[in-house]
């Protein structure tokens, strides 16, 4: 039988905070490599013909990664394997790994080559506007079809972070993505020169990038106890409630990046480059989402699923409740700051090579409304675990199907007179829209999720939030960010700009008495005291 033992409401906020600071750590340096990723590709390809079809190529392969990997399969997966390895035991828990791998690898395999073979029709579905330029479609199939396999070796990826999360081993899961975007920095600088069509190098760059990816899980894994043996026992009953709950889920958790498809096809109609604005400005909205908002909802699930495993509601609604506010604190000053600094962060590290000042004021632009649907995505991306915790995949999907009309349809609105700018508006106006609903139905579902303290807390964040504004437009205003050179006198002044207004916010934090922080400090304090001595 599994640990009897139960963590303490305490305890639990501890595990998060700490899986949180390991997750968030790892993919900080991810999201850095990921942006001298993006720097070398805007540098080498700019915003053209071929990154439009690269873009909205690669947006296939990552798209089911979305859906079938990091959504459905990790939220399916996790609640379940918990909750088998806290009634059942190890044994058994190692025995639903060997099924779930083989039953993986056969419909990956399946999904591959049909993902192939139908890239024609897929490609077109995605970027029938490309086909008014001649050969456009045409090499967006041909990028499909070589980074499709990706899809492959990214989903049994999924599959190991789940178990290394749940066996509480967090760091190397969320690292791996860091191989990806070596791989693609690597093609892009050595491959592409070589290459008749040098942006085919960076469709390479992914695919051994994934493979790398998968590589790196399969030691550890041993190391915990897990093996890859086959094992065909499909009709077990953990692997059944998987297989019950995903199937609905497919597309629950992963909306926001459906929305995101929906998106790239309505850019395709607009003029040449409006998909990679759009690519470059979801980029950096998604540094802070993917560097802390994705950390925390990894980090949570685990935590949440014991609980409703042990019927532990109470406990439920205060990680809830805890992950919330952490978002809370976090997402609006960097929505904020994403404003504020757009830019200052495009024209200092994408304004070279092919990428001019042009470009540079249309990411910024789409960034700009991107930014606010940061608190929303945030929110979203706790909530609907909740959901998968309790084992409720239906209501997700129901909320999605109304999220993306209202995205197709403000989109379609929007685009006529804000072009792609707007196209990102109708993104940040569908987030919210998913979050509120999301966050009303749970809040009927678990009863009081005490989203009054959120709103104390917001309140107490307003004066840090005017402080950080003044004191960053003021450091910025100190340069012409459109007229390129000067890059380390500037990249001090974007430093001190994004040091500073840090500071300002979170030392108003502290003297407004926000309890979350005061106990984020507490914890970072009786860490560093109870350290060894060197």
């Amino acid at each position: 039988m599994g640990e009897n033992t139960v963590p303490t409401v305490s305890q639990e906020k501890q595990q998060i905070t700490k899986a949180t600071g390991v997750l968030t750590a790892a993919t900080m340096i991810s999201r850095v490599a990921g942006l001298v990723r993006d720097m070398v590709v805007a540098a080498v390809f700019g915003a053209s013909m071929v990154t439009d079809a690269f873009f909205v190529a690669f947006t296939i392969p990552n798209l089911l990664r979305r859906f079938f990997a990091e959504g459905s399969l990790t939220a399916a997966f996790v609640p379940t394997f918990t909750d088998v390895l806290h009634h059942e035991g190890t044994d058994e828990a190692r025995q639903v790994v060997r099924i779930c791998w083989t039953l993986l690898l056969l419909v990956l395999v399946c999904v591959t080559l049909i993902g192939i073979l139908s890239s024609p029709w897929l490609v077109k579905l995605i970027g029938y506007g490309f086909s008014g330029t001649a050969g456009k479609l045409a090499l967006t199939d041909l990028l499909n079809k070589l980074m499709f396999p990706y899809i492959f070796f990214v989903s049994l990826v999924a599959l190991f972070a789940g178990v290394l999360n749940v066996s509480g081993h967090f760091l190397l899961p969320a690292l791996s993505p860091v191989m990806l975007n070596l791989s693609m920095i690597g093609s892009a600088l050595v491959l592409a020169p070589r290459m008749e069509q040098p942006i085919v190098a960076l469709a390479c760059g992914v695919l051994i990038g994934g493979a790398v990816q998968f590589a790196m899980q399969v030691p550890v894994l041993y190391r915990f106890g897990y093996d890859l043996r086959l094992d065909f026992n499909f009709r077990h009953t953990a692997v059944a409630r998987i297989v019950r709950l995903m199937l609905p889920g497919i597309f629950g958790v992963a909306i926001y990046q459906v929305n995101v498809v929906v998106t790239r096809l309505l850019a395709s109609f607009l003029q040449e480059g409006s998909v990679s604005w759009l690519y470059y400005g979801q980029r950096l909205f998604e540094f802070p989402q993917g560097v802390f908002v994705v950390s925390l909802a990894q980090a949570v699930l685990p935590t949440m699923s014991r609980q409703a495993a042990a019927d532990d509601m109470n406990g439920f609604r205060e990680s809830l409740r805890f992950a919330m506010v952490l978002i809370l604190l976090v997402t609006i000053p960097a929505a904020l700051g994403l404003i504020l600094c757009n830019q200052a962060v495009y024209s200092l590290f994408f304004m070279r090579g092919s990428f001019s000042a042009f470009d540079v004021s249309q990411a910024a632009l789409a960034l700009a409304w991107y930014a606010p649907g940061l608190l929303f995505v945030g929110i979203s991306r706790v909530i609907v675990p909740s959901f998968y915790a309790m084992k409720d995949t239906r209501t997700p999907v129901k909320v999605s199907f109304w999220t993306l009309l209202v995205n197709v349809i403000v989109g379609l609105v929007l685009m006529q007179s804000m072009g792609h700018a707007g196209l990102a508006l109708a993104l940040t106006i569908a987030s919210v829209f998913n979050a509120v609903v999301l966050t009303w139905l749970l809040s009927r579902r678990l009863g009081d999720l005490n989203l009054s303290a959120m709103s104390r807390t917001g309140l107490r964040m307003i004066p840090g939030l005017c402080l950080m504004t003044v004191v960053v437009v003021l450091i910025l205003g100190q340069a012409d960010w459109l007229i390129p050179g000067q890059f380390w006198s500037r990249f001090a002044l974007l430093g001190s700009a994004v040091f500073c207004g840090s500071m300002v916010y979170l030392v108003s934090l502290w003297l407004f008495g926000v309890r979350e922080m005061q106990q984020a400090w507490a914890m970072l304090a009786n860490r560093l005291s109870s350290a060894p001595k060197g």
